[in-house]
């Protein structure tokens, strides 16, 4: 076992050289299989492709550089970053068009985002508010201007304006400054919302081009949508993140298959109290205790019945009375499948990729925290 250089410090985990077998790496730890991630990466941009639509992956998926360039050099037009520190990660890591889909307020943030925007080729942020707009236009110089787009909540329930007359005030607001550049429209819809999508981007592009105003980027989102992207023509781009690894939910929305899953969580049985319980050593900051409407915290593979029940810190307990097939033993591996794999990413300073069983690489999670 060694250390990959990476630039970070070295922790105490013991992460595998490549050719390492998987039955002889530490756990709990995050594996990536190398064949199901290429063949996802290029399934989703062969299909915008089809379709004409720019793809921007949401790199708070993987946070890795090295699976970012992947992207890219699949036919990605750039990256989807969610928070200014995770952009800034992509930024010294080479890339030079990403687009920041959140409201950035406060003096310090701002400040950051000024030096970010004068070192990156093609730098956009959203915003719905005139709040957030008057604040980025105060800070940002006519020789450098700032790109934004407006936020619209077309079904989404978080984020973004309620009308196409809201979006184009702000629109209008925008164009208004002589430190912002109005770059067009950002929506981050519901699953099934395409038709709800295409009318809101309709009427406010009408509104838009009445008063003369471009609208050269329309940006859809969503990987519970990603394959029906076409849906909305008047989009111009689609962005997407889960996709890239696929996870129980991906599964259960009918987007992907149990041979799309790239990451699972490789775990230990470290205890069987009973006949009808195991425990695993995959607890709270291994695997994501984000339910998204199941009722346990992940899927066990070639256990079915299994159903892991609680997450403690370091524990996974897991109800075995279901099962019908051979229960693993104290001391065995075991693959499971996370509810959901963007935030299990964000708990460890290192991935494990792996082809045929066997390690190909150790890559640093380059923008890990990245919350701000």
């Amino acid at each position: 076992m060694s250390f990959p250089p990476s630039g970070l410090p070295a922790p105490g985990f013991p992460w595998p050289e490549a050719g390492t077998p998987l039955a002889d790496v530490a756990t709990p730890l995050p594996v990536i299989d190398e064949d199901r991630l290429a063949a996802n990466i290029a399934r989703a941009q062969d299909y915008m492709a089809a379709h004409g639509l720019n793809f921007r992956p949401h790199i708070k998926t993987h946070k890795i550089a090295a699976v970012a360039r992947q992207q890219v050099a699949a036919g990605a037009v750039g990256l989807n970053c969610q928070k200014l520190t995770e952009a800034e990660a992509f930024a010294d890591a080479g890339f030079d068009d990403i687009l920041i889909t959140y409201n950035i307020l406060g003096q310090v943030r701002i400040a950051r985002l000024v030096t970010l925007n004068a070192r990156v080729a093609r730098l956009a942020v959203t915003a719905d508010s005139a709040v957030t707009i008057a604040g980025l236009a105060a800070a940002f110089p006519a020789e450098k201007p700032l790109t934004v787009l407006v936020e619209c909540d077309t079904g989404g329930g978080r984020c973004g304006v309620q009308s196409p007359r809201d979006a184009f005030a702000l629109a209008q607001m925008i164009a208004a400054a002589p430190g912002l550049n109005f770059g067009g429209l950002m929506t981050y819809p519901g699953p099934g919302g395409a038709a709800r999508v295409e009318a809101f981007l309709q009427e406010t592009m009408a509104l838009l081009a009445q008063a003369g105003i471009p609208c050269p980027m329309r940006s859809n989102g969503g990987s519970p949508d990603l394959w029906k992207a076409h849906l909305v023509p008047s989009a111009t781009e689609h962005r997407a993140g889960t996709y890239v690894y696929n996870d129980r939910s991906m599964v259960r929305a009918g987007e992907c298959g149990p041979g799309d899953l790239a990451m699972h969580v490789l775990a230990t049985v470290v205890s069987r109290p009973t006949p009808d319980r195991a425990v695993l050593d995959c607890g709270s900051k291994a695997l994501t205790s984000d339910l998204l409407g199941f009722t346990d915290y992940g899927e066990i593979e070639g256990l079915p019945g299994a159903r892991i029940t609680s997450l403690s810190e370091e524990h996974a307990v897991v109800d075995l009375s279901a099962c019908t097939g051979a229960l693993p033993e104290i001391g065995e591996l075991v693959r499971v499948v996370p509810n959901h794999t963007c935030v299990v990413s964000n708990l460890f300073d290192r991935m494990v990729f792996h082809k045929d069983g066997l390690v190909t690489r150790v890559e640093p999670l380059a923008a890990r925290g990245t919350v701000w």
